[in-house]
């Protein structure tokens, strides 16, 4: 089904309900995303977009740098819920009984989907289609006139049965849309009570499932889920398109006006500007806010590009699934990190141009969407420069560390038993505190034993590039100076073979012309030929042998290349 549609069948019944179930709804955080109006779907924008995913980095690559959705962003557009419990339970390889017990819907036996047409049908939208003529706002009114009929109007058991229908519908249908027609019931153990639905920090695992989307195969050109998000994100932070318009402002959330202008009134909340993990029951990625610095009005600091580090999970299908898994407990480190919230981005440096040299030495013409753009090597060597500087000023500052430590701890060893008593006054032992004070000194000398080691690798990266360079600009000479060589030899080969040309012409005459026994020149002039073809052989295959040469030579320097490359 298209998202349009699966948007315009989840707010017919939201504007069906009576205004008690409407309140519940708006207590589980879930209000303000239906008051956002009916978009419409640019698939141009959306594909412009997903080229443009790093999975490794879960991360926007543009020619500026990196950017990245954040939880301050699906707050702000959707009106989400960014905090609370991580979303995160049991998944089941099979969800038949719980969905009869919860739902009341046929589902078949042993499988996990609920059919389409029988959850929408529980909720009185029967007859989906639009009629010819019929606007979108009379379609609507369609949708919700014929729905009311079937809600239950009073707080009965009914109304529970109700709001879950509608709440499976709204999140597999629209929040958390996959490809296909069913409907998944991997969100339906967190409605059985529906008490603590609200508890829950959904925006956090809507943002999950669009990195996830994102991830998915590049022959997609489409993303899943609530597509408005993505759009008005590239509304608000790359306004240069020109691919949304001011029409009401004031409005929120922010997808209510598709505004560029900052607005940061009540939006205080305990994740914005940290990295953290993000879940959505099996789907554990993580919120890399710390490349993108200068979007939180920071400067950028060089950063450890990172490599493909996804949390690990046994498929992005739940029917392949045929375990029960506690997700609390599969992915504790990840929970924990999600209840410490995460970590605080912070910077102090005072220049982006460490970062973007070193952001142009990985990617590179990637980001440029043209064959013909090639890195500067200039370039790449100041990076690898940069990052050496980083590095030894990151060792130097471990070795100031580490030495105030080993003083600290030499002071404290000095104070002896005539310190115990001080000490323990002022609330901790001195055998507690030198413990302590030896285990950060071992921490310390352990990190400045690895920056020192990143040091060695970034210097020894540093001269082989300085190498290749160096060859580069040789084999250039070498070659400039072999095709001068080789323009010569071709000019004296042509020579000659215009002089055996004019010989060859010369003795057919000789031999028409001249009496049969007067051989002397005809021999003479054939020796000459002879000679002259021999040497014009030469001169070519002299070209020849250059030319394969200097394959060979461009061959072996991108050989080298190649081999630096890896090193780096």
């Amino acid at each position: 089904m298209r998202a349009r549609v699966s948007w315009t069948l989840v707010l017919a019944a939201f504007l069906a309900f009576p205004p008690f179930q409407r309140e519940r709804v708006e207590e589980m955080g879930f209000g303000e995303i239906f008051r956002i109006e009916r978009m419409r779907v640019d698939s141009a924008l959306t594909q412009a977009l997903r080229s443009r995913w790093d999975a490794e980095a879960s991360a926007f690559a543009f020619p500026w740098g990196y950017m990245i959705p954040s939880l301050e962003d699906v707050s702000r557009i959707t009106g989400l819920r960014v905090y609370g419990r991580a979303v995160s339970d049991y998944t089941y390889p099979c969800y038949h009984d719980l969905a009869e017990h919860l739902l009341d819907l046929p589902v078949e036996h042993r499988s996990s989907l609920v059919p389409r047409v029988a959850l929408q049908e529980s909720l009185g939208l029967y007859e989906a289609g639009k009629n010819t003529g019929e606007s979108e706002d009379e379609y609507l009114a369609r949708l919700a006139r014929v729905s009311r009929r079937e809600l239950a109007s009073e707080p009965r058991p009914q109304a529970d049965l109700d709001l879950r229908h509608f709440l499976v519908l709204f999140l597999g249908r629209l929040l958390f849309a996959t490809r296909g027609d069913a409907v998944h019931c991997r969100f339906l153990p967190l409605l059985e009570d529906l008490g603590e639905v609200g508890g829950y920090a959904w925006g956090a695992a809507f943002l999950s499932h669009q990195f996830d989307g994102l991830s998915a195969s590049e022959r997609q050109t489409s993303t899943s889920g609530f597509y408005p998000f993505l759009q008005v994100w590239a509304y608000l932070h790359l306004p240069a398109l020109g691919r949304g318009d001011l029409t009401r402002p004031s409005l929120v959330p922010i997808a209510c006006r598709w505004d560029s202008r900052r607005d940061t009134r009540h939006l205080a909340r305990p994740y914005f500007g940290r990295s953290v993990w993000l879940h959505a029951l099996n789907l554990v990625l993580p919120l890399n806010l710390f490349l993108t610095q200068r979007s939180l009005g920071l400067r950028q600091s060089v950063v450890e590009f990172p490599v493909r580090d996804r949390f690990r999970r046994p498929g992005r299908s739940f029917r392949g699934l045929h375990d029960t898994t506690d997700w609390r407990e599969q992915a504790r480190e990840q929970i924990e990190n999600w209840e410490r919230k995460g970590k605080a981005v912070q910077s102090d440096t005072t220049t982006d141009d460490a970062y973007l040299q070193a952001y142009a030495l990985k990617y590179g013409g990637k980001v440029y969407k043209s064959a013909r753009h090639q890195v500067d090597v200039t370039g790449e060597i100041a990076s690898l420069r940069a990052l050496l500087q980083s590095a030894v000023q990151d060792r130097e500052a471990a070795q100031r560390q580490t030495a105030e430590l080993r003083s600290e701890l030499e002071r404290v060893r000095g104070t002896g038993a005539g310190g115990a008593s001080s000490s323990q006054s002022a609330g901790g032992s001195p055998s507690l505190l030198e413990a302590r004070l030896a285990g950060a000194v071992l921490r310390a000398e352990e990190a400045q034993r690895h920056l020192e080691e990143r040091e060695r690798d970034l210097q020894l990266t540093t001269e082989h590039a300085m190498e290749l360079q160096g060859e580069r600009d040789r084999f250039r000479r070498e070659a400039h100076a072999t095709r001068s060589e080789r323009d010569q030899l071709r000019i004296r080969a042509e020579a000659a073979e215009a002089q055996i040309a004019e010989m060859t012409r010369e003795l057919a005459t000789l031999r028409v012309q001249r009496p049969p026994g007067d051989q002397e020149e005809v021999t003479q002039l054939r020796a000459e030929l002879l000679a002259q073809q021999t040497l014009a052989w030469s001169l070519q295959q002299i070209v020849t042998d250059i030319g394969r040469s200097r394959s060979r030579s461009r061959s072996g320097a991108s050989i080298s290349r190649a081999t630096g490359a890896s090193v780096g």
